[in-house]
């Protein structure tokens, strides 16, 4: 298990009534299968800024002519599952079977999106998150594919451009995140981002409610050199 500073309580459920109000305060859960449910709301936070979205020649390069197709709210069950999987670090996973059912419940109302990465047909990255307001919560993402997974998230920024979302929270800093522009903030901070922007209100399904009109992937992106 990963173990960030933040680390605020143990216990209770994951009902979506008790999540939606942690997410609200920018905590969540985090825990392994022998541990009790353990709420964390790590200092400093990785967040991503949607107009920060840095984009590398070569991910620009393939969202213009790569193989690569992508679909949001397809398949959420199936991309949850693939973001459990073992990954080659080891067998352990933070999602066990009780945490799925909590965000597939919060999927069915409407609070939970995922972002799918396809490759002939099949689904080969994605990630998932909650959205609350303007601001989306991102959970975990999975790669089978080369950039597959930077792809999802080049679709996420989309989205999030195009639907008035203001900040997407990675949670926990990593060399990955910050290749794609995004960048830690102080908790204080984050939760005052929080107040300004989250509302408890279910968003729409995607997938039925399409963008009418969303500007190329990465178009008002920083360009980086990479």
């Amino acid at each position: 298990m990963r173990d960030p500073p933040g680390l605020l309580a143990a216990g209770g459920d994951l009902n979506p009534t008790r999540l939606l109000a942690a997410y609200e305060r920018g905590v969540f859960p985090w825990y392994s299968a022998q541990q009790p449910i353990l709420w964390w709301s790590p200092d400093p936070r990785m967040v991503l800024f949607p107009d920060e979205f840095a984009i590398s020649r070569s991910l620009r390069k393939t969202l213009r002519n790569g193989p690569y197709s992508t679909r949001v709210d397809q398949a959420f069950g199936e991309t949850i599952r693939e973001c459990a999987a073992p990954r080659r670090s080891g067998p352990e996973t933070w999602l066990n079977a009780d945490m799925i059912d909590a965000y597939e419940r919060l999927f069915a109302l409407g609070f939970a999106h995922s972002i799918e990465t396809y490759l002939g047909g099949q689904l080969v990255g994605g990630l998932y998150g909650l959205r609350l307001g303007n601001v989306f919560f991102g959970e975990s993402m999975f790669s089978r594919a080369n950039d597959s997974s930077k792809v999802a998230m080049a679709r996420l920024v989309e989205e999030c451009r195009a639907r008035g979302i203001r900040l997407i929270d990675c949670q926990v800093a990593s060399s990955h995140l910050a290749s794609l522009g995004a960048r830690e903030v102080s908790r204080s901070e984050f939760v005052a981002l929080l107040r300004r922007h989250v509302r408890r209100d279910p968003s729409e399904n995607w997938a039925q409610n399409p963008v009418s009109e969303r500007p190329a992937a990465g178009d008002s992106a920083r360009d980086d050199a990479r």
